[in-house]
């Protein structure tokens, strides 16, 4: 009886700061669906801001945990665009770059060839094609391609063939792009 009643008054103590929890609203994916939602929080510091242009240049070199899901470049690269639209920042304050190389490879082949590898459509192109919306630029390593002898014409047409994903990361890097590493 003891420990019943000692469970209760810890619950009860709890269920204020459950109930403060649950009170977070749902979060918002208003520019890219299918990457992860952002939340607004109000009064914060460093929010984003309209005063602001992001400059990111992100190094796509996962693959996604199973064929279903997302690349993680492009599902960070899609919340950061979600952050910026939930909180009422043009997306043309984001300047934002994908190169894809080694593993994220496969993420961007079109339909035919995804499907014929995995068994299941291809994830990731509608989401190129939202981020090549919001003036996203999209690059595949062509040295990549070459050594692992890919064919171009496999691709999402949304996504260019660079002539070298590093040299194209150093590129942006040396113009003030943050890098981030996927």
């Amino acid at each position: 009886m003891f420990a019943r009643a000692c469970y209760l008054g810890v619950a009860l103590a709890l269920a204020p700061l459950c109930a403060q929890a649950s009170q977070w609203p749902e979060p918002a994916s208003p520019v890219v669906p299918e990457a992860d939602g952002y939340v607004v929080i109000p009064n914060v510091a460093k929010a984003p801001t309209t005063k602001t242009t992001y400059r990111a240049v992100w190094n796509a070199t996962q693959g996604a945990d199973t064929a279903n899901h997302i690349l993680p470049a492009l599902n960070m690269a899609g919340s950061e665009l979600n952050a910026l639209g939930a909180s009422g920042v043009p997306v043309s304050n984001a300047k934002f770059v994908v190169v894809f190389h080694g593993d994220a490879m496969d993420g961007i082949l079109d339909d035919a060839h995804y499907r014929a590898k995995f068994g299941v459509p291809n994830p990731n192109l509608s989401v190129l094609s939202a981020m090549k919306k919001a003036g996203v630029e999209l690059y595949v390593c062509g040295q990549n391609m070459a050594f692992a002898k890919i064919d171009p014409a496999t691709i999402s047409p949304l996504v260019t063939v660079a002539s070298d994903a590093l040299l194209v990361l150093m590129e942006y890097q040396n113009s003030g792009y943050a890098l981030m590493d996927f």
